[in-house]
């Protein structure tokens, strides 16, 4: 581990359990509408405690997410972490030293898969603004995400072997997102590396100075109010379809999903809108 996330969680654990059992770690969601779209900003609030998920918040988060899950008229989530610190900085470490048995221990990490699987199920993108630290179980979160950008300052890192613990559930989508080599190095070492390597590695489109992840965000979901919702629904539903299938399989679906698109009026509506558009562009040449 570097310095600098030994001083982090060294920083979070001298934090105060009273003040915790006082204010309680929260999980915030706003809404707002770009270009007539609707879009929730969802905040995990343990900030003084680098937004670290303890039991209580995995259940407001994942309820949260069901119900966001439902909006019909949502077009996208943004998930964050409180603060300019950290994104997650992984799963409560006291409440992993309490457990004492195989069973307890299953359902605690069960908890941390719904979380991730709550993001994956998501029916519409997942922007994850990754703003400071980003390990283990937050690692595992924001590799469940659509996409993801990061502030410069971003510390990455899967440390769990350092505790004594293999890293697991959506650690399993490492592989592909960075390679298995590169997965063997992150999780068998266990060291945290920064916003550089991960941009080059694949766990994050993009990094920018903390100023600017906002702009990042902004675009993508300007972007994203361009597409056809219906469309965009599918085509996530789709990408979740194929990281399970074999390629034979995968394109199959694909064919299923490109048919059932045309059982709605969206894909001749965006079509005669783009026809109208270029004719209109052609006209004015």
């Amino acid at each position: 581990m570097t310095d600098a996330h030994s001083k982090g969680l060294a920083q979070a654990s001298a934090q105060s359990s009273d003040h915790a059992a006082a204010t309680g770690p929260a999980v915030h969601v706003r809404f707002d509408v770009r270009a007539g779209g609707r879009v929730a900003f969802v905040t995990l609030d343990n900030a003084r405690r680098l937004n670290v998920m303890n039991a209580a918040l995995m259940d407001a988060f994942v309820g949260a997410m069901a119900n966001l899950a439902q909006d019909e008229a949502l077009r996208a989530v943004v998930l964050t972490g409180a603060g300019d610190r950290a994104f997650i900085g992984g799963a409560d470490v006291d409440e992993m030293a309490a457990l004492h048995s195989p069973d307890a221990a299953r359902a605690y990490i069960l908890k941390v898969h719904a979380c991730c699987a709550a993001v994956r199920q998501m029916p519409v993108p997942v922007i994850g603004r990754i703003n400071g630290y980003c390990l283990g179980a937050g690692l595992e979160v924001a590799a469940a995400c659509d996409l993801r950008v990061a502030t410069l300052g971003s510390v990455f890192g899967m440390p769990e072997v350092k505790l004594g613990i293999p890293s697991v559930v959506e650690a399993a989508l490492l592989p592909g997102l960075v390679g298995w080599g590169r997965a063997r190095e992150i999780l068998l070492l266990g060291e945290t590396f920064g916003a550089a390597d991960a941009r080059s590695w694949g766990l994050a489109e993009e990094v920018v100075p903390l100023r600017d992840i906002d702009v990042v965000v902004d675009r993508w979901l300007a972007a994203l109010m361009t597409s056809a919702p219906g469309a965009v629904r599918r085509q996530k539903a789709l990408i979740r379809r194929w990281e399970d299938l074999p390629l034979k399989e995968a394109i199959a679906a694909g064919v299923e999903a490109f048919a059932d698109a045309f059982r709605t009026e969206e894909p001749a509506a965006a079509m005669q809108a783009f026809q109208e558009a270029r004719a209109s562009r052609r006209g004015g040449g």
